[in-house]
This record gives C-alpha cells, structure tokens and sequence, in this order.
C-alpha cells in the first residue's frame, strides 16, 4: 500500500475510471446511479479531488466490485484523507505544486533535468533562499525553504528514492547568492553524488544542441506497478503531469540521450569540484 496521500489519491482515480469503462457505463449514467454530477465524477477519475470511503463503496457496488478487491479499495481511500507533511505548508505552497511534493514524496525513482538551477533536492539552504528570493520575493521566504529542505528527506529514508540529475554546465556558472553560496553550493553537490542512490552528469556546453533544451523536467516512478510513471512539468505559475506512457516513455528516451551526451558520472563530480574552486 502506498504512503502518500496524493499517491493513493491517484490509485483510487485510475482504478474507478477503469472499473465504470469495464462495466460499460459512461459518465452521465455512472454518475446519476451515484447521486453526484457528472463533473465531479469526472474530477474524481480525474484525481483533482479526493472521494470519501463510503462513495468508494458505492461506486465499487455500482460496478460490481465486492469482497477483498472492494475492501483493499475502500482502505487505500481512507489513507488518501490523511494529510501529508506537506500540506502543513499549503500557506506557501501552491496546490499544484503539493500535487508534486505527494508524488516526490512516494517516488521510487526521479530522472530530471534542469537547465537554469539546481534541483530542488540538492539545494542548499542558502541557495534555496535565494531562489526564492529572486523568483518569489520575501513573502514567505522561510517557510518555502523549510519545505524545500524537508523535501530532500527522500534522500535519506530507509528506502531512499534512487535519483538521476543532468544539469546543464550553466547551472555551474550562474552565481547565485554570491561566491560563497555558489561555493558551497558545488560541494555540496559533489559530495552528494558519492551517495549510492544519487547520480550527478553535467551536460558540457560543448555537447552541443540536445533533446531537451524546450524544457526541464522530472520523471517520477514508483516501487508498485500499480502505480503508473508520471512525468512533471512546471514553470512559475502552474504544473502540469503528464500520466500518457507515451510520454513518459518519450522522456525516458530524452533522458537516456542527455545521460549518454553528458560527462560521465565521475567526470561531472570532478567538474562540480572544479567549479567549486573556481568559487572559493
């Protein structure tokens, strides 16, 4: 069973959109025998609001779903209407990014890219704060780094999520807070690349044109099969997931060529270190 809310938010959804189109029903009918507008019914299979155990049970009884298949059901519905950590901080957090955050939460696995900053699960605390600071201003400051650093605790729970950064050598150049931040910044990337679970390449400049240079972006995967690979998409204002495994299977694909173009893992280490001297 999966830990996340979010996650087993989303269980719930794809598993009750499967089950009305096994049984044949569209979305009006289904959502009529369920006292509930189509348009919920279709946020609910949509995972943009939760449904509470009892209306799981109702609508598992409408498809004909009953004994242990029903019952595992309704009990992964009452984990999603627990809070994660996350929510603590909805007051800095826009819902679309805590949509993430739950998914980051559950992730067995995250692929991404970024071109302009470090990912925010290996920011320091200082680099972070700055971010945030020229992308979102005072407001809130302290409590957006908070949830930035807890975050990174995936990194170092029991089962730790296995991670794979490319980052374009601009992240390498642009300063960000200073030369000490930047500093610090560097090493700390550099030692955190020798974590079994953490995988560092930097994209040399010199690797020329790529597959990704439109966008950044995360995929994230998970230990249940059940629970199917999402790519993340974001920018300042909104984020969008893509759950078609098309993408996801595009992604993977860019993924794979930004990792064959860009400096080998120990090559990327010994780039990060030189860039952090070129700092201090």
């Amino acid at each position: 069973m999966t830990a996340s809310p979010t996650v087993r938010r989303r269980r719930i959804a794809r598993e009750l959109r499967q089950l009305r189109e096994r049984a044949g029903m569209t979305l009006d009918v289904a959502a009529r025998q369920l006292d509930m507008s189509k348009s919920n019914l279709s946020r609910i299979e949509n995972a943009q609001i939760g449904i509470k155990p009892r209306d799981v049970r109702a609508a598992l009884a409408l498809y004909a779903v009953t004994g242990a298949d029903a019952e595992a059901l309704i009990e992964i519905a009452r984990g999603a209407q627990q809070r994660g950590w996350w929510q603590n901080y909805s007051d800095v957090l826009p819902e679309w990014f805590e949509f993430y955050v739950g998914l980051e939460a559950e992730a067995a696995t995250l692929r991404t890219y970024e071109a302009e900053s470090v990912p925010g699960l290996l920011q320091t605390e200082a680099y972070a704060r700055e971010i945030y600071r020229r992308t979102a201003g005072e407001e809130g400051l302290e409590r957006k780094v908070a949830a930035r650093l807890r975050r990174q605790e995936v990194l170092r729970r029991e089962s730790p999520v296995q991670l794979s950064v490319v980052l374009n050598e601009a992240v390498l150049l642009r300063p960000v807070g200073g030369a000490a931040v930047m500093a610090e910044q560097l090493t700390h990337m550099a030692r955190i690349a020798q974590s079994p679970n953490v995988t560092i390449y930097v994209l040399p400049f010199m690797a020329g044109a790529h597959p990704a240079m439109s966008t950044p972006y995360v995929i994230l995967q998970f230990t249940d099969a059940a629970d199917a690979s999402v790519v993340y998409l974001d920018n300042l204002t909104m984020g969008l997931a893509l759950e078609d495994a098309g993408h996801v299977r595009g992604y993977s694909l860019v993924h794979e060529e930004l990792c064959r173009m860009a400096l080998d893992p120990a090559d990327s280490v010994a780039r990060l270190e030189a860039a952090s001297r070129n700092f201090a």
